[in-house]
């Protein structure tokens, strides 16, 4: 099957339009501010998660879970 360079240029371009939206979605997370309060489950985020990753907004529980999910889909 041959699909011609039109095709492999076509692959390339949407993968380089997807790295590029990966990249500008992680740098719009880790610029916004984080909260001292778990979105999800409402409970204090610990002193030293919010120092290793300022922009969190939820705790590592509820982050592993909203990860998993998000991988689901």
């Amino acid at each position: 099957m041959n699909f011609g360079n039109g095709a492999f240029d076509q692959a390339s371009r949407r993968e380089q339009e997807e790295r590029e939206t990966l990249i500008a979605d992680a740098a719009h997370a880790v610029s916004r501010k984080g909260s001292a309060i778990c979105c999800d489950c409402e409970r204090p985020i610990p002193e030293d998660r919010r120092i290793a990753a300022p922009f969190a907004v939820r705790c590592i529980e509820c982050q592993k879970i909203h990860e998993r999910e998000k991988s689901l889909r």
